[in-house]
Parts: C-alpha cells; structure tokens; sequence
C-alpha cells in the first residue's frame, strides 16, 4: 500500500479540478486527483478560434462556492496580467480557448493533481471501509495500490456514434471531438458533410464555411432534429440552472424526471443566438454574387446507412422521418457531431450490484451526487458522470458543477464549509 487519501478523485476534467481546488484551499483533508493524460486539455478539439463559453466568466471552477479564492477566472487574469484587457473586451463570456488556459493554469498551481496517472481498479474493503485502488503511472509503468475514504468519479464522457453506422465507419468520418486535429485533411476533399445540429456543429459549419472559397470543398449540414434550433437564453429560462430547480428536479419521481428532459432541450441543448446569427449573415453574404446556395442545409434526416462508392466518396443514405422517405447524399469526407455519453469506468460496472440502479444504465444517486448503496457504508463514491437523469439541466453545467462540489465538500467534512445560496431565483419551483 503506497498511502492513505481522504478523497481521491478518477479523472481531472473542469468538474474534478473545480472540486480538487475547494478541498484544497477548504479543508486539511488529504487529498488526491489522478488523470491517465499527461496535461490538461479540456475538449482540445474543439477549440476554435472566436468561439466562446457557453456560460459567464462567473461560472469558473469556485467563484460560486467562494469568489475570494485564489483560483477564480478573475485572479487567473490578474496573474496573467490581462484584467485590464478583459475589462476593455468587455464581454460577459470568454473565449473557450482562454478557458482552456484557465483550466491549465488552476491545475499547475494544486498540490493534489497528479497527471500520466490511469486508474485501472476499484474496489471495496468491507473489514476497513475504505476503497482499494489499483494505479499505473504511465510515464514509469509502476504499478501501485491506495487506500481512499471516499472516490469521485470524474471520469466525463466519450463521443457518441449512432449504433446502425458505427461499423461501417473508415478514416473518412471523424467526431467533432477531433475536428481541430483532422481539420487539414478535411479541407484537402472535395466534399465534407457535418452531422449533427449542436453547439459544435454549428462551430465547425461555420469554420468550414468560412474558409469554403478558399478550399473549394462543397458544404453539407443534415440533422435528425426538427430545425437548428437556438438554445434558450431568456433570463426567466437559465433560472434551469439554479440549485432550486436542481433540487425540485431531483425530488420528481424518476419517471416524471425522464418525462420533463426532452422538455428542457432548448436550456439543455440547441445553438447559441450569436452562431446562427454569424452562419446567417455569412451565407447571405456568399449568395449575393452567386446563384447557388454556398451549402446543402437540412433538418428532420437520421443518418441509417454508408456505402462506399469508391476510394474517396460515400453515399450517405438519410431517413426524412417527417415524409416518411429516403434522401441520398455522396460526401468524402463526414463530420459526425452526433454529441457524447458518459465515460463508465469497468470497475463500476463490476460494482453495479452493491449500488441501486433507476433503469439499466441509470443509477441512482443522491442531490450531491452519492451513489445510493443497497447496504448503508461509511465510504463514499461520488458521480460527476451519468447523472443527467438526477440533476437535470444541471447535470453537465459549469456553474452547477460548482454548486455540487460544494455538497460534496460539505458531505466529507461533515459541516457547511462552503454553503449553498439559497433564494436565487424570481420563480418558484
């Protein structure tokens, strides 16, 4: 046995670095985070130039459970030496790129954060009521063992390919989570057709067709949804994301919960106002001085079959689900933004009969985040993953991420070492 941890975390995303700076700057706790990538990097893919978070600089990794910390967004510029020139940008948002760097610059400052570290076991001690943890640090290829009070499972999500294409797919068709590093490739075909109707799709669309002149590639977006839609931005609407509505959510009997979240896809998904208004004005702009439409654009078709034509082109079939009837694409080269599902360590499947389950791959937890254990135990584990059907709109929030670790922190420490705001919304739940 290498040492005894109070808290160990399993993966270092933005929720797991958020929860590893409360706990450090919080408590005198011992504890430990461990991350199988040698850096941080969240969604390197994805970082594109001029796209920005999808919620306020208020929403960093503690400013919502204590603005006077040392890891705020707003002492990151300080350090950086660039408050002045975030206040002279004058936006409530901030570029993702910068978020990124944010992340990167919280994580060299924690003491608790341990990179090239892969988890590859868990289990429980009974006799000691603690965890056993099997690690490999990567770099060095030692393999070691901990002993952990409570684990936090941060261990985020995957990409997500539809089942009816997923074996027919080839180097040709690459997930928007790759997108920034296949993007010369992409460029190089003739054709280039993009999945999918979120955020990121609407990012990349724009990207490719902003460099489309230059390239000469044709231009193709379908979508499975009813329209590209703009995600809810009214004021009254992300009152969604208030520990209220998490809490009132939380409460409504499982099946009334998976009823209310396709309610919710405007807050939870759809296109930020500001991209579809740049992918507008771009493609007005493009058809003034030509007769053909600068992309094939177009809703309400699922993607069920690929063929391969030859060496370089496919026939995309797509199901028109509305008429009722097949529409055939050819394409080189296919974008799929077909979005994400949680990344479920092998060693809680291993568990899933010590913890209650909602459905089959939903299990229960509670409002901070505990797995609900059929035989009550001292030791804890912590989901940050696969609890959208818990915590609703909040699930994958940043700002609410903050809120959790709040509850978590509380939980482990046994007292209110950070509270919860209470009374922040102007309606009721």
């Amino acid at each position: 046995m290498k040492e005894h941890v109070d808290v160990l975390g399993v993966g270092i995303g933005p929720f797991n670095l958020g929860l590893a700076a409360l706990l450090e700057e919080g408590t005198e706790l011992n504890c430990l985070f461990l991350e199988k990538h040698t850096s941080m990097h969240w969604h390197p893919g994805m970082l594109l130039d001029m796209t920005d978070l999808q919620v306020p600089f208020l929403a960093d990794l503690v400013t919502f459970a204590n603005p006077k910390s040392e890891y705020t967004f707003l002492n990151y510029l300080h350090e950086q030496e660039r408050l002045y020139a975030f206040y002279f940008f004058n936006r409530f948002d901030i570029p993702r790129k910068e978020y990124n760097a944010y992340l990167q610059w919280v994580a060299s400052k924690l003491t608790n954060c341990q990179f090239a570290t892969n988890v590859t076991d868990v289990t429980y001690d009974l006799k000691n009521e603690y965890y056993l943890v099997s690690c490999e640090n990567l770099q060095t290829n030692e393999t070691y063992m901990l002993s952990a009070g409570h684990v936090v499972m941060g261990t985020g999500s995957k990409p997500l390919v539809p089942a009816s294409i997923k074996e027919s797919l080839t180097e040709d068709f690459v997930h928007s989570s790759q997108y920034i590093q296949n993007s010369e490739d992409l460029k190089a075909a003739g054709s280039i057709t993009i999945v999918g109707s979120g955020q990121s799709a609407a990012e990349i669309f724009y990207d490719l067709l902003h460099d489309q002149e230059r390239f000469g590639y044709s231009l193709s977006w379908f979508t499975r949804s009813a329209g590209f839609f703009q995600m809810e931005e009214g004021k009254l609407g992300i009152e969604m994301f208030s520990p209220e509505y998490v809490e009132y959510f939380h409460e409504l009997p499982f099946s009334q919960r998976k009823e209310a979240l396709p309610l919710l896809g405007s807050i939870r998904n759809g296109i930020q106002v500001k991209t579809l208004k740049n992918i507008y004005d771009l493609l007005y702009h493009r058809s003034i001085e030509s007769p053909h439409r600068p992309a094939h654009i177009q809703a309400m078709c699922e993607l069920n079959e690929i063929k391969r034509l030859d060496s370089k082109s496919y026939d995309l079939t797509f199901h028109q689900w509305q008429k009722d009837s097949n529409v055939s694409h050819h394409s080189e080269k296919i974008i799929l933004a077909t979005g994400y599902k949680p990344a479920i360590p092998e060693w809680i499947e291993q568990m899933r009969n010590e913890f209650e389950w909602e459905s089959e791959k939903e299990f229960k937890v509670e409002l901070d985040g505990r797995l609900v254990f059929k035989e009550p135990r001292k030791a804890q584990i912590f989901a940050l993953s696969n609890v959208v059907h818990a915590h609703g709109t909040g699930a994958t929030n940043l700002q609410l991420a903050v809120q959790r670790n709040q509850r978590i922190v509380n939980y482990v420490t046994g007292e209110e070492t950070y509270p919860i705001s209470r009374g922040n919304t102007f309606q009721q739940f």
